[in-house]
């Protein structure tokens, strides 16, 4: 296949989108969308964030030198698009939205309750690049809903039907697995019992207790899935 040249650009994809909370010294939150987030370390556990200078929420976490990146579900794509191109300078995101905020008392950045999972971050340096500022934050603590643990306590991240961004549009994340990690050097003799698991139901196994409801908020907005006619392309930069 014939490759075509490009010149230099962010063209990584897909990327997660994820809802960044922030809470000033003066106690206002805001939350934006973030595109450009990633693990960066193990241990100690870190997580990248990279923000425009100009973002209200820029100020507010080089403050408190706190943020809290939530993980929405597909049902919250409206909510992570417009938290994404609106800005808390002109109103308020977390009312518009019908978001509920959780607090946590080693924490002092608020999460958002209909987010499945919410990873607590400290600041530990920021770096200026260029467009945007890397901020680098050390996972405090990761709060994960009890309906996405099985009876071992393993965290089924396939269960939260999350999202992702690619080239300007958002995707759910598919419930089946392609591969096992490891899988291509695993021994023959156990090749074909863990081939079996690739296929990931996206339900909870049937020995599992089922009295946990999922009490999480429901957004009074419905997603919008019919694509902009004039996208805009400074969507999380």
């Amino acid at each position: 296949m014939k490759k075509e040249k490009f010149k230099g650009s962010a063209i990584l994809n897909p990327v997660p989108a994820v809802l960044v909370t922030c809470k000033n010294n003066e106690g206002k939150v805001n939350v934006l969308t973030i595109g450009w987030c990633s693990t960066i370390c193990t241990k100690p556990p870190m997580i990248g964030i990279s923000i425009r200078p100009e973002r209200l929420s820029y100020e507010y976490i080089k403050e408190t030198m706190e943020f809290t990146v939530n993980l929405p579900s597909k049902n919250l794509t409206k909510a992570v698009d417009f938290c994404g191109v609106r800005s808390g300078r002109d109103l308020d995101k977390i009312k518009e939205m019908n978001f509920s905020l959780g607090s946590d008392e080693s924490f002092t950045t608020p999460f958002i309750k209909e987010c499945p999972v919410n990873i607590q971050c400290k600041v530990k340096q920021i770096i200026p690049l260029g467009t945007h500022d890397l901020f680098i934050g050390e996972v405090t603590n990761s709060l994960v809903n009890s309906d996405l643990l099985d009876d071992k306590g393993k965290i089924h991240f396939e269960w939260a039907n999350l999202i992702a961004y690619c080239h300007g549009e958002y995707y759910p994340l598919p419930s089946e697995s392609i591969g096992k990690f490891g899988f291509s050097v695993a021994k023959k003799t156990s090749k074909a019992k863990s081939t079996k698991s690739f296929t990931i139901k996206n339900n909870k196994p049937k020995n599992k207790k089922s009295t946990i409801k999922n009490n999480r908020p429901k957004l009074n907005t419905k997603t919008n899935n019919k694509k902009s006619t004039k996208p805009n392309k400074k969507k999380f930069k």
